[in-house]
């Protein structure tokens, strides 16, 4: 099942996409999803980002190819830092270079989205916390993380954090291509398989740190091929299963 989140006729709203209409669902997808009964076209819609998370937890290191790319040993905990929720926006929307970053950088990735209250959840609790999966692309000012040391203003500008097409509930994340385009040219390729920490495990180890809330997203981290990206290009993350997400960089 698709869930997205539309705007169409003046407002928005979560729907669920079956084939080329979007069915409009009562509220956010927390609990039982409740239909209202209207369906529109699809191809009347804008979409937006799939959620509207109160923070995004991203993960550091966690593919086998990117450790070795980057040099470094493998972790054996989760690396995790935060990025804040207003730097989400979704497929179409622009990701705006600020003025002060020289180099900035693309880092496909699957995100986690939860569907409920976690709290210190065990593995088969992180299993059923999990309402689905979309593509992120967590973009990063590289010479500001550098120079900072942490990796806050890095992360954490507006438009860092693309989200989308939508929320793929039935995929089994475990075995899932993801590839980076660049203008179209192929960047970064890699499998789910090659994570070092599964979701579920995710989960339950940020869970043990704070307490996650419905719509909250966790970025499961990028393999090896990141890059820079300038103003004028378009960068595609697109992960097998579930969709594409499309941007373009402009300047600040």
């Amino acid at each position: 099942m698709k869930i997205a989140r539309v705007s169409y006729g003046g407002g928005i709203s979560f729907v669920v996409i079956e084939g080329d209409q979007a069915s409009e669902i009562d509220g956010p997808p927390v609990g039982e999803l409740r239909f209202t009964g209207k369906r529109v076209p699809l191809a009347d819609c804008r979409l937006l980002a799939p959620t509207l998370p109160s923070k995004i937890v991203a993960v550091g290191l966690n593919y086998r190819d990117h450790a070795e790319e980057m040099g470094q040993t493998l972790p054996e905990e989760p690396l995790i830092f935060m990025k804040p929720g207003t730097a989400v926006i979704g497929t179409g929307d622009v990701i705006r270079k600020p003025a002060e970053c020289q180099r900035l950088d693309y880092e496909g990735e699957l995100a986690i989205v939860l569907g409920g209250l976690v709290r210190r959840a065990d593995r088969a609790a992180a299993v059923e916390s999990i309402l689905g999966y979309t593509v992120a692309n967590d973009v990063t000012a590289r010479d500001l993380q550098l120079k900072d040391g942490q990796w806050t203003r890095g992360k954490g500008y507006d438009t860092f954090a693309p989200l989308g097409p939508w929320i793929e509930t039935d995929v089994d994340a475990s075995l899932l291509d993801l590839e980076v385009r660049l203008n179209g040219e192929p960047r970064q390729n890699s499998n789910t398989k090659n994570l070092i920490f599964d979701p579920p495990g995710l989960v339950s180890y940020i869970s043990g740190v704070m307490t996650l809330l419905p719509g909250d997203v966790i970025m499961t981290g990028t393999p090896a091929g990141v890059g820079p990206m300038e103003p004028g290009d378009n960068v595609e993350v697109e992960i097998s299963g579930i969709g594409v997400l499309s941007n373009s960089i402009v300047a600040a």
